[in-house]
């Protein structure tokens, strides 16, 4: 069956993560997707993260199925040749400062003139609006704008990130290529394009569950309570006996009780029956856990765990996530020919559709402007020679 997005055309102007992202994401559900990248420079994810043979093995899994040219926006003949790429496009991707396409004439104006129909994902640090929208922005600021680095770590030592910094710009990408097929959803409709203007900030935000409602009605501001929640318990990280971590989860009284019987201590219900008495003793809950998980190895206490059907994990690193056959079962990791040699591995792909799914048909491109001859020349029909002398100028 053809791919779900086939036909579909992408012009990837955006660097870094989030606005690419989205780009990719339509990808790997059949669209094309043009990589533009500067001319002797590329990408600045090129150069990010660790390397081999001085390719960056993180450019390769996330420009994964992107044809890889070059071209100077800054530059009139550039932006000529972008308009004449947008006209045969569906959607453009762009993460710079806004304002900044403006000033290269490629704004959505400009664009939408030649396409009525076009799309543009615009990602910025604090979005095309407000006071702030000529900040620059990364995913640690738009954690720490969000709220989320505040409520991350221990109550006694600073706010941390959580997770890797660039949780925020993968969350915009998806909510960029969300919002990139609700745009089209419309287009179908009535033929009309229109901008999807996306915050750095704004995907977390939209994801800190009570938060802002709490606030709101009552005033009160959360506050770190290190690998605890502040609204449930138990619901933390135990250390084993081998100093492996485990993940419990009790979000209601049934999986507490559950959590007893595993630890043969259902003589404790009463003192603990309601949620409202677990977090009246959160720490005096925790230590009882702490004391019973830490008197076991990991394994037997995940399995007595398991068995009770208390949702439990092991706290997975790295090295874990290859060797857990439930991750090999769905293919959440994969290995693809490498362009340096042998396989490379990457996250498969998100979500798993059972009548049209994704795919990863090659890693990003490693030579710069590696599909420029295919696009100016058989996209765009100029001849060798043009292509040579926008090459010479600097323009491509």
């Amino acid at each position: 069956m053809a791919p779900a997005l086939e036909g579909l055309r992408v012009l990837d102007l955006a660097t870094f993560v989030a606005a690419p992202v989205s780009a990719t994401l339509l990808g790997e559900f059949g669209a094309e997707v043009i990589k533009v990248e500067q001319p002797g420079l590329g990408d600045d994810l090129r150069r990010l993260g660790r390397r081999m043979d001085g390719v960056s093995l993180w450019w390769l899994a996330e420009a994964r199925n992107k044809k890889g040219i070059t071209c100077n926006l800054r530059a009139p003949e550039g932006q000529a040749l972008i308009k004449r790429l947008v006209a045969q496009s569906d959607i453009v991707t762009e993460n710079f400062r806004p304002g900044t396409l403006e000033r290269w004439n490629l704004g959505y104006d400009d664009l939408r003139a030649l396409n009525p129909g076009i799309i543009m994902v615009r990602v910025s640090g604090f979005g095309q609006t407000g006071p702030y929208r000529e900040r620059p922005g990364f995913g640690r600021i738009a954690a720490a704008v969000s709220g989320i680095s505040y409520l991350s770590g221990y109550p006694d030592r600073p706010p941390v990130t959580p997770g890797t910094p660039t949780i925020p710009d993968y969350l915009a990408g998806v909510m960029g290529a969300l919002g990139a097929l609700i745009a089209l959803q419309h287009r179908e409709r009535t033929g009309e394009g229109q901008v999807v203007d996306i915050a750095l900030y704004e995907p977390i935000l939209r994801m800190l569950d009570e938060l802002i409602p709490v606030y709101g009605a009552t005033g009160h501001v959360r506050e770190r309570v290190g690998s605890g929640t502040e609204y449930v318990t138990p619901h933390n990280h135990y250390r084993a006996r081998d100093g492996r971590w485990l993940a419990v989860a009790c979000s209601n009284d049934r999986m507490f009780e559950r959590l007893l019987r595993a630890m043969e201590r259902e003589e404790l219900g009463e003192r603990y029956r309601t949620m409202d008495d677990r977090l009246r003793l959160r720490e005096e809950l925790d230590v009882l856990i702490q004391e019973w998980v830490g008197g076991r190895e990991a394994a037997a206490a995940l399995a007595r765990l398991e068995t009770a059907q208390v949702p439990a994990s092991l706290v997975y690193n790295v090295k874990d996530l290859f060797e857990d056959p439930h991750l090999r079962a769905r293919e959440n990791i994969v290995a693809v020919p490498s362009p340096l040699g042998g396989l490379l591995h990457m996250v498969g792909v998100v979500p798993r559709l059972t009548r049209s799914p994704g795919s990863i048909r090659e890693t990003g491109p490693v030579r710069l402007g590696q599909h420029n001859e295919e696009i100016y020349g058989d996209r765009l029909g100029l001849s060798p020679q043009e292509i040579e002398t926008l090459r010479s100028r600097g323009v491509i």
